[in-house]
């Protein structure tokens, strides 16, 4: 059986989830990262999408939109900008953020803020397809 660990998943209206898990798989900006029992020290950032948990033989799922990640050998801290539930997920919520973001590129005229916002958007429009049937 797999070593256990420290979890938790933070925004800053809630503590979503603080347990002991035997993985847990984030959307880390440079891509998905797997953590285990005993990884080494590291920082990273997150980008939008889900955060899977694996604990006690049960896998549950969070949908994060940007953040940071502290993993130790003993545990990992998600600090989210926003999370929520996958079941608690709805199209409205995706389209608002996509809606935002569009609206933001189409007022700057900050090349390296419109990369921004277009990596964004594309990250949100890939979650949204992935997370919600057509």
């Amino acid at each position: 059986m797999a070593d256990n660990f420290n979890f938790e998943l933070v925004s800053p209206e809630r503590l979503l989830l603080s347990q002991k898990v035997s993985e847990v798989v984030i959307p880390a900006t440079e891509g998905e990262m797997t953590v285990l029992a005993n990884h080494a020290p590291t920082m990273t950032t997150i980008k939008p999408g889900v955060v899977t948990v694996r604990a006690d033989g049960k896998t549950d799922r969070y949908v994060v939109f940007g953040g940071f990640a502290d993993i130790v050998p003993t545990g990992c801290t998600l600090l989210a900008e926003s999370a929520v539930h996958v079941d608690e997920l709805d199209k409205s919520q995706l389209d608002r953020r996509i809606a935002a973001a569009r609206d933001e590129l189409d007022g700057h005229g900050d090349d390296d803020r419109k990369t921004s916002l277009e990596r964004l958007i594309g990250e949100l429009t890939s979650l949204k397809e992935t997370l919600i049937p057509a």
